[in-house]
């Protein structure tokens, strides 16, 4: 017959419990070691730039004749047809007098034709009522590209003795924006060594290695604008045509070892 024997408790589960209590100690201990001093600097720097490069931008349109929005001949396409030669003759002679002002002919480019009605109020009938008068706009834009800035007041000079109908601006730009928007972060850079350099001496500590580094703020080209209309183009002195500078901002977070 089997004999029945008493078993004592295991003492495991004890002893499982207590290593755990034991432990968040020594793995905060052991995170405390592995995390290092540092010192976090953040800093930001403007870069000033000089354009040499500009885009200039026009346009030149033509009408038909306006008539009653109800009669049939409202798309007359003859008058289509002799509007767009007109155009057509108004751009040629402009390309001509902007190449004889020193421009490539590569750096003119003449748009797609846009073609659109406008609506005009006619005369207004004895029951009180005004006319609706419709005409049809041809218009073409041209886009001029400067890689000398010298050359803009001659050929704002030809755009205006050419009669283009609208002067929308000049538009500043850099031929090489990628060395420009490295140059900016780059001095960032300087900037937040200087920083940690001058604050590590003040507070007595050494600086070790740098373990991270990120942006802020990537730095970001914007072309310089300029508005113009070729009504005020006459009124306009010289100076006005100079292009100023472009800013450029960049911004950097860097992060270095205090040395034990």
């Amino acid at each position: 017959m089997p004999i029945a024997r008493t078993f004592r408790p295991l003492l495991v589960p004890a002893l499982a419990a207590l290593m755990i209590a034991a432990s968040p100690p020594m793995l905060s201990h052991a995170h405390a070691e592995e995390t290092p001093r540092r010192l976090e600097v953040q800093a930001e720097a403007e870069l000033q730039v000089v354009p040499d490069r500009a885009t200039l931008s026009a346009r030149l349109w033509e009408r038909t004749p306006a008539i009653a929005r109800h009669e049939t001949s409202a798309n007359d396409p003859d008058a289509l047809r002799e509007a767009r030669d007109r155009l057509e003759a108004r751009a040629a002679r402009l390309i001509r007098a902007l190449e004889e002002a020193g421009l490539a002919r590569e750096a003119i480019r003449a748009g797609s034709l846009n073609v659109q009605p406008e609506h005009l109020p006619g005369e207004r009938h004895e029951e009180g009522e005004r006319e609706t008068l419709v005409r049809t706009r041809l218009e073409r834009p041209i886009r001029l590209q400067l890689d000398d800035l010298e050359q803009l007041p001659g050929l704002l000079d030809a755009l205006t003795e050419a009669g283009v109908d609208a002067l929308d601006g000049v538009s500043y730009d850099l031929a090489d924006r990628d060395a420009a928007t490295d140059e900016a972060l780059v001095k960032a850079l300087e900037k937040a060594r200087h920083k940690a350099t001058l604050m590590a001496e003040t507070l007595g500590i050494d600086l070790g290695e740098v373990i991270a580094v990120s942006e802020t703020r990537s730095p970001i080209f914007q072309p310089r604008m300029m508005a113009m209309s070729a009504d005020a183009r006459e009124s306009l002195p010289q100076a006005e045509y100079r292009p100023g500078t472009i800013t450029i901002e960049a911004g950097v977070s860097v992060s270095w070892k205090i040395a034990q």
